[in-house]
This record gives structure tokens, sequence and C-alpha cells, in this order.
């Protein structure tokens, strides 16, 4: 049956550990969205007290700073999921059958490579930062209202690590379809044509009968 968006379910092991990833990445981008929107809710209010009291929201630039990380790349992996991250497909579209996987499951692994890399840097450089003999365990802080900076920090390694997961099922689901010669692999996105995503947005809308 089909999963979210292009993504092709069953009771295979890949599809229950897609399905099993799928949660913490769809917590990934809630957290993402409430970010933005605790972001939304502090620029009103900085710009109210500002306006109206000649008082702004102090440590505003701190707070966005710290968010940042989480509205960057928290929802990454979950759009990897699904395709709808940003890709050039021009020519991948145009692909078929097992010159298509393998396509796709070298770029999958050409990603996960630079992935794993950053992930190390990432973690080496909140590691730099955390230092529990200090104040806040934190070895740097904001320059207006001295938040501690690591916990920004940490969230880069964990979207990353959720990503390089990601990137290994579908690396997994796509060797499968190029080794077995698989039409319609499961826990990879399928590229849909403009009716099919109509069908999907049409039946989305009308909801469960």
């Amino acid at each position: 049956m089909a999963g979210s968006a292009a993504v092709l379910e069953d009771s295979s092991l890949l599809s229950r550990l897609d399905r099993a990833l799928l949660p913490i990445e769809r917590f990934g981008a809630l957290l993402s969205g409430l970010a933005i929107f605790s972001l939304m809710f502090l620029a009103a209010y900085s710009v109210t007290g500002r306006k109206f009291f000649a008082s702004p929201l102090a440590g505003y630039v701190d707070y966005i700073e710290a968010a940042m990380p989480i509205i960057a790349i928290m929802g990454v992996s979950f759009v990897q999921r699904d395709g709808t991250h940003v890709r050039m497909d021009m020519l991948v579209s145009a692909l078929k059958g097992r010159l298509l996987w393998f396509f796709e499951l070298v770029s999958v692994l050409l990603m996960l490579v630079l992935i794993v890399a950053l992930t190390w840097g990432a973690w080496e450089h909140f590691d730099r930062s955390f230092d529990c003999a200090r104040p806040w365990c934190s070895r740097d802080s904001s320059i207006d209202i001295g938040l501690p900076i690591w916990p920004s920090k940490l969230i880069v390694p964990i979207a990353f690590g959720i990503l390089a997961l990601r990137l290994l099922l579908q690396a997994w689901g796509y060797a499968r379809a190029l080794v077995l010669g698989l039409e319609n692999p499961v826990a990879v996105p399928l590229s849909l044509t403009v009716a099919e995503q109509a069908r999907i947005e049409a039946e989305s809308l009308e909801g469960p009968e």
C-alpha cells in the first residue's frame, strides 16, 4: 500500500525500519515548525515592546541564533524521506528501471558520505563548546544575554545523525531495487506524474471515507 507522499510500504524489514524512523523525523519537523512559530511570537512581542513601551525584548537576536539550527536542519530527514527536499531531477526523471536505481543509489551514497563527515565535524564542534566544569556547562555563550551555545550546536549532529539513518535506509532500498529489478521499491521516494500528484492531493483533501 502507499505510504505518505510517494513512499510505498509493505511487511519487509526495510519497510518496518522505514516506518520506525518516520515518527522521529516527524518529531524533528514538528520542533522545526514550533521554533519558527516561537520566533514569530518573539518578533511580535519585541516590536510591540519597542513601539509602545520603548522596551524591546532583550536578547532577541540571541534567541534567533539559538533557534536557527532547529529551523534549518531538524526537518531535513523528514523531507528527504518522501523526496520533497530540493533536488535536481531533470535528468533522473527521464530514467527508468535499473539505470534509475543505479543513479539514485550513487547519489544517496555520496550524500551519506558527506553527512557522515558533517556529523563527525559537528559533534567535534559541540564537544569543544560543552564543559560541565563551567557555568551552564558551556565554554561559550551568546553576546547579548549570555545564552549557552552548546544546545544549539548539539542539535546539528543529532539532526545529521537522523538524516544519515534515513540515507542508509534509502541506499538499502535502491540497492535492493537495483539487484532485484523492482519497479516500485519500498522505503524510497518514487517520482509522481502531475496526474498522480493531483490525485494524492485530492484524496488528502477528501479525507477517509
